[in-house]
């Protein structure tokens, strides 16, 4: 018991010494490094979440062996579903300076946007999942489902 309390001990002085170096490290920064590192940061993320997404489409692809008549409908669905990584997002400075009440309705109109984007994706799920063979359907299903609980899996983790 006193070496695994001595071990978490010592783990945590560890990940607090390496937090309060990066901490120092960040507040050197002139606001212009930093603002420039959050973009790069950011470009960064967009190119590695672009990557992941194109990787696991392909993995999803090779594991239904689609045939060339499938091919259309696949190409078609994977335009549809695609992120906008474009996308205009929330600004936060401006929604700071908003009221409840608008800040409320831009928060509606967002939720608006985001069903009516997930109303399209369904469409072209549809369109797709009808091209399937019923084991294709499984095979998606099967992926999907798994996807869906990694998801989750993140959300709760971020929150």
């Amino acid at each position: 018991m006193m070496t695994s309390l001595r071990k978490s001990i010592a783990i945590g002085m560890t990940v607090l010494s390496l937090g309060t170096a990066a901490f120092s490290a960040h507040a050197e920064e002139t606001p212009a490094q930093g603002r420039h590192a959050h973009a790069a940061n950011k470009e960064e993320a967009k190119a590695k979440w672009q990557e992941h997404f194109a990787q696991r489409q392909q993995r999803l692809h090779d594991s239904l062996k689609l045939t060339a008549q499938q091919e259309p409908a696949w190409a078609t669905f994977i335009a549809a579903i695609k992120p906008d990584m474009n996308a205009a997002h929330p600004d936060r400075a401006a929604a700071a300076n908003m009221t409840a009440p608008q800040r409320m309705e831009k928060h509606l109109e967002m939720a608006k946007q985001h069903i009516t984007k997930q109303e399209s994706h369904l469409a072209a799920l549809k369109t797709f999942y009808a091209v399937l063979s019923p084991e294709q359907q499984k095979i998606f299903d099967e992926q999907s489902k798994r996807l869906h609980q990694h998801r989750r899996g993140m959300m709760r983790h971020h929150h």
